[in-house]
């Protein structure tokens, strides 16, 4: 039988080296379960379902902090829920962030250790009126009295002069009616649109978070 040349490795040689490097691979995966397991006994966490008032509730940022040193950042998913894991037991602050939304808080909520803490599906946070336009208008009628339940319609005027309709509404009893925007500058046309009487229309430019406001005056007697 042909011996093998010193310094080359048998097929037996390569088969133990494959199980030693598999069995330390397996040591490895284990003591890290393992050291997961324990953070997760001694460790607690907080989840919930953050609503707005417009727009998505993805991309809400959630700082967990305690006083007023963070200790854990996350933000929410499509369906505006969020999980953060990984909580010392003790007693925490929640700060809700978005922009164009209200900061929302919530204060004085204890964490446990192995345990998860739910803050519910209720968390909304409003529109920060700070940071939006706001068109406000009045319809009057030839004797400039108010015109309730008058259709109105926004549209966006593009760079291309073409019409992009946004939003639509009907003047209340006192004949106002009120669109909120984004701040960004734009240009847009209000159409009134009473029964009876010819379509009023009117341009308006945004440049920033402020309240824009406008009257429109509606003519009865349409042919």
């Amino acid at each position: 039988m042909t011996k093998a040349l010193t310094g080359q490795r048998t097929p037996k040689d390569v088969m133990i080296t494959i199980m030693n490097k598999c069995t330390q691979l397996l040591l490895v995966v284990l003591l890290a379960s393992t050291s997961v397991f324990a953070q997760n006994r001694n460790t607690g966490g907080l989840k919930g379902k953050v609503r707005v008032e417009t727009g998505a509730p993805s991309g809400v940022s959630i700082v967990v902090r305690q006083g007023d040193r963070e200790v854990a950042r996350g933000v929410t998913d499509k369906k505006g829920e969020f999980l953060i894991s990984g909580l010392a037991p003790g007693r925490y602050g929640v700060t809700l962030r978005k922009a164009g939304l209200s900061i929302g808080t919530i204060e004085d909520i204890e964490v446990k250790s192995g345990k998860t803490r739910s803050l519910g599906d209720h968390l909304v946070m409003s529109i920060d009126e700070g940071s939006i336009a706001f068109i406000r208008g009045s319809v009057f009628n030839q004797e400039d009295r108010s015109v309730p339940n008058v259709r109105i319609e926004l549209a966006k005027i593009e760079d291309d002069g073409t019409l992009r309709k946004i939003d639509g509404r009907v003047t209340n009893e006192i004949g106002a009616f009120v669109f909120r925007l984004t701040p960004d500058a734009a240009k847009y046309r209000i159409t009134a649109k009473a029964s009876g009487a010819e379509a009023v229309t009117k341009d308006i430019e945004i440049d920033g978070a402020a309240v824009y406001r406008l009257a429109l005056k509606v003519i009865s007697g349409k042919q």
